[in-house]
């Protein structure tokens, strides 16, 4: 016995994530719906590595009434459309785009920080996943909270192009092709030059100088992890094509040192610590990619502050980022709050 689940959105990087997640981790499925817009109805999606194929519907016309849950990975504008009208029809919205996640009637969900916010998901019916950069973040910043505070948190992203979707990793293969045999590298997606360069702008330019991916970070971590908590991040886009890095600087209230913050971590769900001193002993993007882990990397601590530490952190950002994130989303949903049909 199982649920009756949609993923909206079935086509695009993350939708087909989800799908692979979803046969990876065997969740339980009665019965599966792939939505996409009408560009792809009719056309056939992989249910992982099943064997099983589906058949794409347009979300247009999906009449969503029985259904258990909805992950969407369909954008805010689609998202502004279709997620009150599946949720009013009692089916649950898992969303991945940023129109809800600080709708304060709408829980902001990473599993293994604060799974207990899902309990309030029946205001709108729809849970938000939070930006993929925030995600990994808050996994390796929650033991380090628990063990003693976490105040203030500077914040750099080494961010992939498969963050911006299929159009940028298009774009990178493209410009690094064209560069090696002499033709112009124009750029169309991205502000400047994507290959062999790197791209301080992620999103809008807000009135304060920041960008809103960055502001991103900012409130989402306020909201998941804890209000009191200062965040300031500079988000670079890199010419990776799938896995965020981050270099994480933390303030703590109270002393914590580099071998008790290793122990923490090595312990803490989601997170693997590969941190030895030597060459390679950290773990990169290139490695990073199809694990469902928070790589922590480069532990240490940091003078400049009292009470300072400072790490490195890499995840697959279309898995936790995105697309794992959103499964286990639905797996807490599932142990907390709905019955299997």
């Amino acid at each position: 016995m199982g649920y009756r689940v949609v993923v909206a959105g079935a086509t695009g990087n993350v939708g087909r994530e989800m799908l692979a997640i979803l046969a990876e981790r065997e969740f339980p499925i009665d019965e599966l719906a792939v939505l996409a817009s009408s560009r792809s109805t009719g056309d056939m999606v992989d249910f992982g590595d099943t064997g099983k194929q589906y058949k794409i519907q347009n979300i247009e016309h999906f009449d969503p009434t029985g259904w258990d849950m909805a992950l969407f990975a369909i954008g805010s504008e689609a998202t502004k459309v279709h997620a009150p009208r599946f949720a009013a029809a009692g089916c649950t919205v898992i969303d991945n785009s940023s129109l809800y996640r600080m709708d304060p009637d709408v829980p902001l969900i990473v599993p293994e920080v604060n799974p207990e916010a899902i309990d309030g998901y029946k205001a709108k019916n729809i849970i938000a996943n939070p930006n993929c950069s925030t995600a990994q973040m808050v996994v390796a910043l929650k033991p380090l909270h628990d063990a003693a505070t976490v105040k203030r948190v500077v914040v750099a992203t080494y961010q992939s192009v498969s963050g911006a979707g299929k159009e940028g990793m298009d774009e990178l293969f493209e410009q690094s092709r064209n560069i090696f045999v002499g033709d112009s590298a124009e750029a169309r997606k991205f502000t400047k030059q994507i290959a062999f360069n790197v791209i301080p702008h992620i999103d809008s330019f807000l009135d304060d100088g920041s960008t809103k991916e960055e502001w991103k970070m900012v409130v989402e971590t306020k909201k998941i992890l804890d209000p009191k908590v200062k965040v300031i991040a500079t988000c670079v886009r890199v010419p990776v094509f799938v896995g965020h890095s981050e270099a994480v600087h933390v303030e703590l209230e109270r002393e914590l040192s580099a071998e008790d913050a290793q122990s923490i971590l090595r312990e803490a769900p989601g997170i693997m610590l590969v941190d030895k001193r030597e060459d390679g002993g950290y773990v990169t993007p290139v490695e990073c990619v199809g694990d469902y882990a928070t790589f922590v990397s480069r532990v240490r601590e940091d003078s400049t502050v009292e009470n300072g530490l400072a790490f490195w952190c890499v995840s697959d950002n279309l898995r936790k980022g995105a697309a794992l994130n959103a499964v286990q989303i639905a797996e807490l949903l599932g142990r907390r709050h709905l019955k299997k049909g």
